[in-house]
C-alpha cells in the first residue's frame, strides 16, 4: 500500500513542526513534505503532484487571503486541500468550502481534534469546526462570488493575484513570463467572468476577499503544555 503523502505550507517553522507531529500522530508512516511559501509550495506540487492532502495556511509569502486557495483549486484541482488559519469567523471558514477547500481546521484546534480532522479529510470527508454557526444571512451572495471565482483558470487566477498586488501589465507580464498581450487577454477574460467594467472592480473583489482573512500576525510557539499548536 502507497504511503500517505501531505504537504505542510505555512511560513512559521514552529507551526510547521507541531503539524508534522499531528499528522505523525494521525496517520502512521506518512510522508509529509513542507512549504515556507506560496511559490516553494506550487513548485513542490509541480514537482510531485501525486499528494493526498495540502494544509495550507492562508497568510503566506506569496498569496493573499483565498488567492493561493482559488489557485491550487485551479492549477492542482487533483489535490484535496484544507485550510488551517488562525482566522475562526465562520464566514471565512464556508468561504473557503464555497472556494473548494475539503476543509478548514483553526490553529486554536487542540491536538486531538486536529488528529481528527485529519483522518477524516484523509478518508475522503468534509471537516469543519463543529461549533461552527450556520449560515446567516448574505451567505448567498458569499456562494454567489465564489462560483464567480471558480470561473478562472489558473493563469487568470495568479493574474487576479498580482493585480491586486497594485503591478502593471507590464509588471505581471514579467512575473509570469508571458507578453503584455497575454495578460491584457487574461485581464479581459477576469473582467467577463466576474461581471465587473474595468481591473479596479476586479481588484476589489480579490482584495474583498482577502480582507476578509486579514493580516498575518506574529506567531507564537506552540505550547508543550497544552499539546496543541499555538494561534498565529
Amino acid at each position: 500500500m502507497a504511503p500517505v503523502r501531505l504537504v505542510i505550507a505555512d511560513d512559521h517553522p514552529l507551526f510547521r513542526d507541531a503539524l508534522r507531529l499531528a499528522v505523525a500522530q494521525a496517520v502512521a508512516d506518512a510522508e509529509t513534505a513542507e512549504a515556507d511559501s506560496f511559490d516553494s509550495l506550487c513548485a513542490r506540487l509541480k514537482a510531485a503532484p501525486d499528494v493526498d492532502l495540502v494544509l495550507l495556511d492562508l497568510n503566506m509569502p506569496g498569496m493573499r487571503g483565498f488567492s493561493g486557495l482559488l489557485y491550487l483549486r485551479a492549477e492542482f484541482a487533483a489535490v484535496p486541500v484544507v485550510v488551517i488559519s488562525a482566522n475562526e469567523k465562520a464566514s471565512v471558514m464556508r468561504r473557503a468550502l464555497d472556494l473548494g477547500a475539503v476543509g478548514y481546521i483553526p490553529k486554536s484546534a487542540a491536538a486531538g481534534e486536529i488528529r481528527s480532522a485529519l483522518r477524516a479529510l484523509l478518508a475522503g470527508e468534509t471537516w469543519l469546526p463543529a461549533a461552527l454557526p450556520p449560515r446567516g444571512p448574505g451567505s448567498d451572495g458569499d456562494a454567489a462570488l465564489a462560483a464567480l471565482l471558480n470561473r478562472l483558470t489558473p493563469q487568470q487566477s495568479r493574474v487576479l493575484m498580482l493585480l491586486s498586488d497594485g503591478l502593471l501589465n507590464k509588471q505581471i507580464a514579467h512575473a509570469m513570463q508571458v507578453s503584455e498581450a497575454t495578460v491584457k487577454a487574461h485581464v479581459s477574460a477576469i473582467l467577463q467572468k466576474l461581471g465587473v467594467d474595468n481591473r479596479t472592480q476586479a481588484v476589489i473583489v480579490a482584495r474583498r476577499l482577502a480582507g476578509e482573512v486579514g493580516e498575518p500576525e506574529a506567531e507564537p510557539p506552540p505550547s508543550p503544555a497544552s499539546g496543541r499548536p499555538a494561534a498565529e
